[in-house]
């Protein structure tokens, strides 16, 4: 089995791919199948959302493996009207509700509650098979970096 435990900026050569939803791409520890039928095991830093496009490589940085984002049933709400897009991004951030942002679009997992609630503000909201690629704010770890310009507060101290 092929252990992914490295995230690469650029590679030369690809050896093969691995399509996963955005559930599995939240995970830092996943045994996955890749696209060509070969096992392999992700262990990489917690905290990270994979994007599709990324690459993942093995210690010796042999085998580089592409992420693609599979196509999943999402909801994709447009609107011309940049206040009414703001509206809507604000009523789901709301709610938690993971949230692809994109000029003139929100997508989201799909969920018929949501979907309403947009079309009741004036958005169109179609249900759609298509990659998830949701903001990663709600997923990115603040924990074990020392170096960023963000403080993570406890409401208990």
């Amino acid at each position: 089995m092929i252990v992914l435990t490295q995230r690469l900026g650029d590679a030369a050569m690809v050896t093969g791919t691995v399509t996963l939803d955005v559930d599995s791409r939240i995970k830092s520890r996943l045994r996955v199948t890749l696209d060509d039928g070969r096992e392999a095991g992700l262990m990489l830093e917690r905290g990270h959302l994979l994007r599709g496009g990324e690459l993942l490589a093995d210690a010796q940085g042999a085998q580089v493996i592409r992420v693609l984002a599979a196509p999943e049933a999402v909801s994709t709400a447009r609107c011309a009207d940049p206040h009414l897009m703001a509206r809507a991004a604000y009523h789901l951030g709301n709610r938690h509700v993971p949230l692809q942002i994109e000029p003139g679009l929100l997508r989201y997992q799909r969920d018929h509650v949501l979907d309403a609630m947009l079309r009741g503000l004036g958005l169109q909201v179609e249900a759609e098979h298509a990659p998830f690629e949701p903001e990663a704010g709600a997923y990115q770890s603040t924990a074990h970096s020392h170096d960023h310009p963000f403080v993570r507060l406890n409401a208990h101290s």
